[in-house]
């Protein structure tokens, strides 16, 4: 019982902290406080217990008696529902409501309570509190409305209104419980009042029944989306009718609603009630959208239009369509036409019902087609009985009716049996994944399963041991052997090509008949590649034949004996030709041979042309021939998906035209630089004569040198076959650059360029992003014939869509108010005639026209040329005398007025006449000017008696100074005599009093005119912030790109937005931001340097200023604030959802200036619109919410609520500040069974907040089991994309961000939709992002520049002309009904599927999708900012596309693809981790042929016999591969961007910057990252997500930790190139001597030490002495620690040693392993023989004797690591054992070097061969470690290891430790390292020098 006091008391301190906070207030926040959000979830599900407590939270402050009466009556119904508190967390909630009901009894001083007056009291309360809030008037007031059918919008605040009600209802069921103990009179009345509530007041049930965005059980006042006409025409299109059959008469109907369509499904096939209501829902949504955009005129009665039923209907029913066509089936319906509209909108509900409860099934589209095709089957003949009755096959047992439990869950269950296969590390090949269980029903064999679904099937059976159903049609065998399979057309091109290419080399360059004979040699090459590809068919498909379908396997056996056959039939053939041209024959079988190759050649052109070709693809499907569809079938299979990828044939043909290019520059250059300079050496060394080995020679004799001749063409043929993507680089870049500056890219790159051209945005603007109907708005101008007016009005439609882009900037604090002031535009829609600018455009223009006036010594028409010049400074003239007659006007009457009016008329006159400086005395403007912001100074201030004195005076200066400094004498002296104004002058009457400002147009023009006047800033410098110039620039200049024209917010497509969250930071707690690192930096205080202007105009905006710091913590607003400030510069959920909702914002705004009413205007239709207050009109509202739905699917939600996590408060938090925001979370709860077993039940829920902030169920659907079978994001995705709405769908990552400026744009973007892009509509359309963390240090800026490159030039030629583009991620906006129709817009399956935003595109391309891309829209995304994130993220990634190798998307698209779209998808997706991988490999391969030579001796002997003449094609490749390898070819595009969007001089300075900041080590090093998780996983799998977090790196990495993550991946091959190099070196024989050595190793040398030193060199703090000793001290420890059960890697080099070794699993693993290790046997073998204590024997019985003598060295080794626990009773014995060893190793070594020819330098080559050789030990000990282990030697390879990594751990920690000596170098590397954070005013030293005293200073 303690445990549960101390969670009591906990609990109540928590209570009181929140009552506190409540009232010291939280800004605009609604948090509830009190104890309601303890409520156990088992009391809230059957009681009201949570709502009474939040009712009584509501009215603490209001009457506490109230509050205490309403705890009392739910601490009374929680008792009398679980009096022996046994739920979950019962005790503790009453313990604490009971406490906090006695805080509540503390308050009352000591009065004595009358607990008999508490109802009476309740009463009373009850009255007034329905009085005051005008309950009864609001109750007329909707009855009037729902009579006439219309909605207005005089309801004040809707939420205080939800609020109201939801309280009156508590009180209601309070009062009806305690009424049956009331005295008479009391209790006569309180149930006179219920019963009138039950009679006729729906509206308190109604405004709190949950529901999403249509409130559809219940109509309410509070929401104006149910008056729409498209909504209620859509309601009523699925009412229930007579036509239908009767539903029983005991059915209920939920809510207050008609029967409808769904009711009858419910009935029949026992949906669930909320997967009903969800899908009614989305059901009513997508009618009435799809009546919006047909733009019909509305009818009083509203219904929705056939041609809206109709596009529903086959866009929702396509893939089944395809499906029955595919199978030769026929449809549920025989013709569309022979169905009506209630028939079309039956199917529709029942697929959407069917897809809402299938759970995991949505992963299997074609099993949702199978499923729903015989349900329809039923359903149609219900429909055609005149009653309704369940569906047998639906009912169980017990008699209950359940489409989940008798369809859903048979299915589920085996999925979730198969899925454990990949949960426990199987082979893909071992079990069935989603995509199996899918294709199942891709054969009509699949109706074998009949209906209802037969349980003994097959598809069934439940794997056990071997019995097992087979894969389906395609099996994931980890082999690289699938890059040959999938992609075969490439490897034999490139194949074939070397060949000729070489042929003709070799033949001298000339091409004769002789030649051309050679060159036919292609043949048999062709042939038997094929052959291999079609063997490679047969072995890979083992473990799906007994399941695949007949056809498929003789396809496979045709095509492996017709390969088979041809290949030895060429061959053949072709011997002949060749021994009849060595013969002088006739050429019989030359002949024979043309015309077999001819035949051939035209078949596959035909066969290529009818399927590839677009032109002639629609002639193919339609001929019918058996002939030519047997060839067709046998030339490419035929599956579900992958048919007719085609493209427009002028697509195609740029394509093609690209790959052309590629090719001709590729050959090109292999020709005349790899091949042809090979060709002498190459023969030379044939001829030479037999060489002398230096070693005993096994394979090289007597075949021509053929070892030699290898080791000079395989890293020619290494970088010949991977520098097809160095061409695809360059060209992709020029391409991409080309398309990118015709798109107008680039052209605002300044603010300047901004500054020059806003005069044409707004037309620019009104032209792209407005709809028509507010281009139709009629506008307040006096003069209609004015030439400025179309300006005006542009200007007056683009001010407030600027004013809310610049109050966004305001808000996220990138400006200061000031800069807004400047930065905002002027309505444009009052009496000034002019267009008026923006001040930052005008700021000081009018100081420099009055320089000008000073001067001028020439005519007016001089002076205003000169002012005309800049034309800005003449929209300031002309704005500045135009304001200021208005404003003077304005603020005086009587004489005073007269004196304005003639002053301005003498003026206007003097200008016509054109005599103003004659007029004028411009010398005194200064004064005049002075005088007049004096005046504005005054104005703009609050209202005073004092100011309005002040401002008469001031007034009354301008005039003396005016009249008579200014004016000429003539028109002084007759002002002066003017007998009016004389007069009041006299009596004092004149300026006396002013009419002080009180429009807010005059006010907000004197505020304006003071600016004009006194802004001296420069323009250039505002706004100052750097990302709000990159957004104002971005954003302006897309105004000028080619979009779609906007339509109006009610015909736009309806979209979703959709977010995944697992456990990521959601908001920053104040702890967060305050903690300390070791180095003394919190991020609060990191934060403030990296932004240093954003946290000043964060101090202004909240009203603090200086140091704020403690004021910001006493304030529980300000503390908020803060929270939020700093989370918004993080990649947290926070920073996402402001982002997306900004989507609501703009649709608000939109819809708001359209101004669609429903009712009563909420403005005139007289004049444009102003803008204030548009967010909270009810219209716009709804109209947004209609068109935009936000979905954070969080799937640990319930759990962190039920655990009490901070990250659930915050969601809760960011529920309650964004109305729209909807969290789906997975929901679980433990149920007991029979047997008193506890079982897991699983429900995907759907939340949000509730009046008091509290959160909502919406929805609640049970799953068939745990959802998480897969993957676990798209799982996520899955569970929670049923409450997603709209036709469109965009994924956003949790660490993106979005702007107000960019979803402006939305809608435009949403039209591509029905755009023209090829031959088939856009199903994903790309979307361009801006990686937002490049500013926090110089890797951040490597990744974001890279990242950047990828996602705009890179994709903008993936989309057009590649027509490649898949989806690589967010932001994408997928076509949703296309996606949830076709298995989602993710695959899940484990492992293979661990990249799994990358299938949605493979799947969409599959399924003859369309995949577009459009920049002139962008979304902000956060990338990783610290080496070791990137790492991590970077491994991810090429594990993801290691497992894409094996898949069947993969294999599909690399077999379906004509062959030009196949090279750009090869390029773009493996085959870049591929030429990654051959990069590497080319340094290998080079090596070791270099060894090779050097230890054989045959270089040397080689340069004796002739001059080798093959470095020109060495260097060349060498070249090429090192280029690749610093990133050079990574950087092109990256510079092509540059200079297209930032110019050619910023290009490069941004690229020498990079340079200096050493990218090119970054690259390199990224190199090797993707080479080792993408070669890793391929051979032995171990792709996994890795969580590389998201926050802010500036913590030093210890070294220990970088030596466990780089060890195996890079410093263990950097040390082996190092070996490599060391013995060319040493042994090698180079013409040129050490500099030849250094140039044509150069890049070797580069990659050691990125490799080895990169993640130090990228460290913080890496080379400060005091870190690098405390590196020292963690790195020996955790090397010494043993580790044990349960001791994880960090903490012991044992346990993390273990964790190294887990990739290692199968038999086949184990021999590749094998082979690979066994390349560091020639160390030994050619150093052995290099040694003097040899000479020049090459016995075989030396290098047997090396072995000896290592096995001697091992034993004196394990002697002296012999570990003295486990000889305790032998110390002496081992302590002598031991130094006798020593002396006689010192010893023996002395006499062999005295009396041998064994000489020092023999002694270090020594330890140079067996390094290797006991790293292969090590190796092939971990490889078999069961047979070494059973040997009983596995400690010794363990304490041999610990010795190797001590070994390589020194040599990285030697240079190190000695640059850490010099304290320049850590200065210089915090410089270069964090270089941009110091142009953003980051103080470093402060940060990495951890001082607290420098930082307080």
């Amino acid at each position: 019982m303690a445990r549960v006091y101390n969670n009591w008391e906990r609990l109540v301190r928590a209570t009181l902290r929140r009552e506190r906070l409540r009232v010291t207030g939280q800004g605009h926040e609604r948090t509830s406080s009190g104890i309601a959000g303890a409520v156990p979830d088992s009391l809230q599900r059957t009681t009201n217990v949570n709502a009474i407590l939040q009712a009584a939270d509501e009215l603490q402050s209001e009457d506490p008696n109230v509050s205490r009466i309403l705890c009392e009556q739910a601490y009374s119904m929680a008792q009398n529902l679980d009096p022996n508190s046994d739920g979950r967390g019962v005790l503790q909630f009453k313990t604490g409501l009971m406490s906090v009901i006695k805080q509540k009894l503390a308050r009352k001083d000591g009065t004595p309570l009358d607990r008999s007056r508490d109802i009476e009291h309740l009463w009373e309360f009850y009255q007034r509190y329905k009085r005051r809030n005008r309950v009864d008037d609001i109750q007329k007031e909707e009855q009037k409305w729902r009579e006439s059918g219309t909605f207005s919008a005089n309801l004040g605040d809707l939420s205080e209104m939800r609020k109201v009600i939801a309280t009156l209802k508590a009180l209601v069921e309070v009062m009806e419980a305690l009424s049956k103990d009331a005295p008479e009179g009391v209790g006569k009345r309180i149930q006179d009042e219920l019963r009138r509530i039950k009679k006729s007041d729906a509206t308190l049930s109604a405004e709190l029944t949950p529901y999403n965005i249509i409130p559809l059980e219940a109509p309410v006042l509070t929401n104006a989306i149910g008056f729409f006409p498209e909504v209620r025409g859509a309601i009523s299109a699925i009412k229930y009718t007579e036509q239908f059959p009767q539903l029983p008469d005991d059915f209920e109907i939920s809510g207050q609603r008609d029967p409808d369509m769904f009711d009858l499904l419910e009935h029949v096939f026992g949906f669930q009630k909320d997967n009903l209501r969800n899908q009614r829902e989305n059901v009513v949504l997508a009618l009435a959208n799809a009546q919006s955009r047909l733009s019909l005129p509305i009818e009083a009665d509203p219904k929705i239009d056939e041609k809206a039923v109709k596009e529903v209907f086959l866009k929702v029913l396509d893939n089944y369509i395809k499906w029955c066509r595919y199978l030769r089936i026929r449809l549920v319906y025989n013709s569309l036409e022979a169905i009506n509209r209630d028939r079309q909108l039956f199917l529709v509900s029942l697929y959407f019902c069917i897809w809402g409860e299938a759970a995991n099934v949505r992963f299997l589209p074609e099993c949702i087609c199978y499923i729903f095709h015989h349900m329809a089957r039923e359903l149609d003949a219900i429909l055609d009985h005149g009653e309704a009755h369940p569906a047998s096959n639906f009912t169980n047992e017990d008699g209950v009716v359940s489409y989940l439990e008798q369809v859903i869950c048979p299915i589920y269950k085996i999925m979730q049996e198969e899925a454990k296969g990949g949960n426990t590390g199987k082979a893909h090949s071992e079990w069935r994944n989603y995509d199996d269980f899918n294709e199942y029903f891709w054969s009509p064999a699949c109706f074998e399963l009949s209906w209802p679904i037969k349980k003994d099937s097959s598809f069934l059976l439940e794997p056990k041991g071997r019995k097992r159903t087979g894969k389906s049609t395609f099996v994931e065998h980890r082999t690289f052997l699938h890059l040959y399979q999938s992609f075969h057309r490439m490897w034999i091109f490139l194949a074939v090509m070397f060949q000729i290419l070489t042929i003709i080399a070799f033949n001298g360059g000339k091409i004769n008949l002789n030649t051309f004979k050679t060159v036919l040699s292609v043949g048999p090459t062709f042939a038997i590649m094929n052959f291999v590809e079609s063997s490679l068919d047969v072995l890979l498909m083992f473990g799906a034949y007994t399941t695949a379908r007949a056809m498929a396997i003789s396809r496979l056996v045709i095509r492996f004996f017709w390969w088979g056959l041809s290949s030895v039939f060429v061959t053949y053939v072709y011997i002949k030709v060749l021994q009849e041209r060595n013969k002088n024959a006739d050429p019989l079988y030359f002949r024979i041979y043309v015309l077999v190759l001819g035949v051939y050649a035209g078949l596959r052109l035909i066969l290529a042309l009818f399927l590839k070709i677009p032109a002639c693809h629609t002639f193919s499907e339609m001929v019918d021939q058996s002939f030519f569809q047997f060839f067709k079938w046998i030339y490419q299979e035929r599956y579900f998906v992958g048919r007719g990828l085609v493209e427009k044939t002028t697509d195609y043909l740029r394509y093609v035209l690209f790959w052309l290019v590629i090719f001709v520059c590729k050959f090109t250059f292999a020709y005349f630089l790899q091949i042809k300079p090979l060709v002498e050496p190459t023969n030379i060394i044939v001829k030479l004569p037999s060489l002398q080995y230096s070693w005993h020679d096994l394979v090289s004799k007597s075949n021509n040198n053929a070892l030699t001749v290898a080791s000079l063409w395989t890293p020619v043929v290494a970088i010949y076959l991977m520098d097809i993507h160095i061409w695809y680089t360059l060209l992709s870049a020029i391409v991409g650059a080309v398309m990118g500056a015709r798109a107008r890219l680039g052209e605002i790159r300044s603010i300047q360029m901004l500054h020059r051209r806003f005069e044409s945005f707004p037309e620019a603007f009104v032209k792209n992003l407005v709809s028509s109907r507010i281009k139709r708005m009629p506008f307040d101008r006096q003069h209609s014939q004015d030439s400025h007016d179309n300006n005006k009005e542009y200007a007056a439609i683009f001010s407030p869509f600027w004013n809310e882009i610049i109050k966004s900037l305001r808000e996220e604090d990138y400006i200061s108010n000031r800069e807004m002031d400047l930065l905002s535009m002027p309505s444009n829609i009052g009496i000034i005639r002019l267009v008026q600018w923006p001040l930052f455009l005008l700021s000081s223009k009018i100081l420099l026209a009055i320089d000008l006036a000073l001067d001028c010594k020439d005519t007016q028409a001089d002076l205003w040329s000169r002012i005309c010049r800049d034309e800005y400074m003449e929209y300031a003239v002309r704005e500045c005398y135009n304001s200021i007659e208005k404003v003077l006007h304005s603020l005086v009457d009587g004489e005073g007025r007269l004196w304005v009016e003639r002053i301005f008329r003498e003026i206007n006159n003097t200008i016509q006449e054109g005599s103003l400086v004659i007029t004028l005395n411009l010398r005194k403007l200064p004064v005049v000017l002075s005088r007049f912001t004096a005046l504005t100074g005054l104005l703009i201030r609050n209202r005073t008696p004092d100011l309005e004195k002040g401002a008469a005076k001031a007034i009354f200066d301008l005039y003396e100074v005016v009249t008579h400094e200014l004016l000429s004498s003539d028109l002084r002296e007759q002002l002066d005599t003017w007998n009016i104004l004389a007069r009041a002058r006299n009596e004092g009457r004149l300026f006396s009093r002013i009419g002080w400002p009180e429009d807010p147009e005059i006010k907000e023009q004197v505020k304006r005119l003071h600016l004009l006047l006194t802004v001296k800033d420069s323009a250039a410098n505002i706004p100052k912030n750097l990302e709000a110039r990159r957004r104002l620039e971005f954003f302006t200049n897309s105004l000028f790109m080619d979009m779609p024209a906007a339509k109006p917010v009610c015909e736009m497509m309806p979209f979703c937005v959709f977010t995944p969250y697992y456990s990521e930071t959601v908001l920053y707690s104040s702890s967060e931001l305050r903690v300390e690192n070791e180095d003394g930096i919190s991020i609060l205080f990191y934060l403030q340097k990296i932004f240093p202007d954003e946290w000043e105009n964060f101090l202004e905006r909240i009203g603090r200023g200086g140091n704020a710091d403690a004021e910001i913590q006493e304030s529980s607003t300000d503390t908020l604030e803060l929270r939020f400030w700093a989370s918004y510069r993080g990649q947290t959920l926070a920073r996402t959802v402001r982002g997306m909702m900004y989507y609501r914002r703009a649709l608000m705004l939109q819809s708001y200036l359209e101004k669609r009413s429903l009712g009563e205007d909420a403005y005139p239709q007289s004049s444009f619109p102003r803008t204030r207050g548009f967010e909270l009109s009810p219209e716009a509202r709804a109209q947004a919410d209609i068109k935009f739905t936000y979905v954070v699917s969080c799937q640990i939600y319930g759990q962190q609520k039920q655990r009490k996590a901070p990250e659930a408060t915050d969601i809760a938090l960011l529920l309650q500040r964004n109305e729209a925001l909807r969290v789906a979370f997975i929901h679980t709860e433990e149920v007991g069974a029979a047997g008193g077993k506890v079982t897991k039940e699983f429900y995907s829920k759907l939340v949000k907040a509730d009046a008091h902030g509290k959160d909502q169920e919406i929805y609640s659907i049970k799953l068939p089991g745990d959802p998480k079978l897969g993957e676990g994001k798209p799982e996520n995705q899955n569970h929670a994309i049923i409450f997603t709405r709209g036709d469109a769908i965009q994924t956003i990552d949790m660490n993106q961000d979005n702007y107000l400026e960019e979803a402006i744009k939305m809608r435009n973007l949403l039209e591509e939709f029905r755009g023209n892009h090829g031959l088939r509509p856009p199903t994903i359309l790309g979307v361009r992002e801006h990686v937002f963390t490049g500013s926090v240090s110089s890797l951040a800026l490597f990744m974001s520049n890279q990242e950047t490159s990828f996602v705009t030039l890179g994709q903008r030629v993936l989309a057009k002309p590649l027509k490649v583009r898949m989806h690589y991620g967010h932001p994408d906006v997928f076509d949703r009904i296309f996606h949830i129709t076709r298995g989602g817009i993710s695959k899940a399956s484990r492992i293979i599927n661990i990249s799994e935003d990358i299938y949605a595109g493979f799947n969409s391309t599959l399924r003859q999708g369309n995949i577009t891309h459009h920049e002139y829209i962008q979304v902000g995304k956060g990338r990783d900012v610290g080496l070791n994130q990137i790492a991590l993220f970077e491994g991810k990634v090429a594990g993801g596309n290691g497992e894409q190798v094996l898949s069947r998307d993969v294999y599909r698209l690399g077999q379906l693809l004509d062959f030009f779209r196949m090279l750009s998808f090869y390029f773009t997706t493996v085959g870049f981790y591929v030429c990654t991988m051959m990069t590497v490999l080319t340094i290998y391969i080079f090596l070791y042929g270099r060894a090779y030579l050097a230890f054989s001796g045959v270089d040397r002997g080689i340069s004796r016999e002739a001059k080798l003449l093959g470095n020109t094609a060495l260097d060349a490749a060498l070249n090429a591969q090192f280029l690749v390898q610093i990133g050079v070819f990574t950087a092109v595009p990256m510079i092509v961007g540059f200079i297209l969007e930032r110019g050619l001089l910023k290009a490069i300075f941004d690229f020498i910057t990079m340079q200096l900041q050493l990218c090119s080590v970054f690259f390199t090093f990224s190199l090797g990252t993707r080479t080792h998780y993408f070669g890793r996983t391929i051979l032995h799998g171990g792709a996994k997500y890795r969580a590389t977090g998201r926050g802010f790196v500036v913590r030093h990495i210890k070294f220990a930790e970088n030596y466990r993550l780089y060890s195996r991946s890079h410093f263990v091959k950097a040390l082996e190139i190092a070996l490599l190099l060391i013995v060319y070196i040493a042994y090698g024989y180079i013409d040129g001597g050490g500099v030849s050595f250094v140039l044509i190793t150069l890049s070797s040398w580069f990659l050691v030490i990125s490799w080895l030193f990169a993640p130090y060199i990228f460290n913080p703090s890496g080379f400060e002495w005091q870190k690098t000793v405390e590196d020292f001290d963690d790195w020996t420890s955790w090397l010494m620690y043993k580790g044990g059960v349960g001791v994880k890697g960090d903490n012991s080099w044992e346990s993390w040693w273990d964790e190294e070794q887990m990739h290692i699993q199968t038999w086949r693993g184990r021999i590749l392993e094998t082979i690979l290790s066994s390349r560091f046997l020639m160390f030994q073998y050619g150093i052995v023989y290099k040694l003097n204590l040899t000479g020049k024997h090459t016995s075989l019985a030396i290098y047997g004797f090396s072995w000896v003598v290592l096995v001697g060295i091992v034993l004196i080794f394990k002697i002296f690591t012999f570990t003295p626990k486990k000889s305790t009773n032998f110390q002496l014995m081992l302590r002598f054992t031991q130094g006798v060893t020593a002396l006689a190793l010192i010893a023996a070594l002395v006499l062999v070097v005295v009396f041998t020819n064994l000489s020092v330098p023999d002694l270090f080559a020594s330890i140079l061969a067996f390094i290797p050789t006991g790293w292969l030990i090590i190796c092939l000990a971990i490889t078999w470690k069961r047979v070494v282990r059973s040997l009983g030697l596995w400690e010794s390879v363990k304490e041999f290891a610990r010795m190797y990594d001590a070994g390589m751990g020194m040599i990285i920690f030697a240079p190190i430790a000695m640059l850490s000596w010099f304290p320049f170098i850590s200065t210089f590397q915090s410089r270069f390292l964090f270089n941009q954070a110091f142009s953003r005013g980051l103080e470093i030293s402060l940060i990495l020098a951890g001082n607290k005293a420098n930082v307080e200073v």
